[in-house]
């Protein structure tokens, strides 16, 4: 999880917006097509001063450019490839859908690997959590409550309760759940 500004496509969506094509842009601040293909596309990031001479041709101040905030493309369908890994270590969390601000429930594809865990520290926040176990077998405890769950068995439960996973077999464990509000 990043907050980093994404310039290149914060500048690309400008430059749009204003019917310009990367070439007359370039021109018009005399820098290389190559050079602002290279920002726009994320493969180099412009110094300052080279970023306030770009929007003096769009013409935007530095203060309006970092404040823009971009129309995203609404994309329904996600291919697995696309999933925005969110988690760490030995449970793969993978984002369904857009990460935005606003959203009020969020789906994740979760993996456990062998003896993963989410901690000794049970976790509560508020909200709720439904996930269902596709294979492999995870343990879930809600409120002091211990299960063992297998493939096609669920859970459902208000978040505040305080839970924890883990799975205590021998092979990866796969997970759908989605909790509302989005929880990270």
């Amino acid at each position: 999880m990043s907050d980093e500004v994404d310039i290149g496509g914060r500048l690309r969506s400008l430059r749009e917006t204003r019917g310009l094509s990367q070439r007359a842009l370039a021109k018009r601040v005399g820098l290389p097509n190559s050079t602002l293909s290279l920002i726009e596309s994320g493969r180099s990031n412009p110094s300052v001063g080279a970023l306030k001479r770009i929007l003096d041709g769009l013409p935007i101040g530095l203060a309006e450019f970092f404040a823009y905030q971009p129309e995203m493309e609404r994309s329904y369908f996600f291919k697995a490839e696309d999933l925005v890994e969110i988690g760490r270590g030995k449970i793969s969390y993978r984002q369904i859908g857009e990460r935005s601000a606003g959203r009020t429930l969020q789906m994740i594809r979760e993996v456990y690997q062998p003896g993963a865990d989410t901690g000794k520290t049970a976790l509560s926040h508020q909200g709720e959590e439904v996930g269902l176990v596709l294979s492999g077998h995870l343990e879930v405890t809600v409120d002091g409550i211990r299960k063992l769950l297998g493939a096609g068995d669920a859970y459902a439960f208000e978040s505040h309760l305080p839970h924890r996973f883990r799975n205590t077999g021998g092979v990866e464990c796969h997970v759908v759940s989605a909790c509302t509000p989005p929880s990270f």
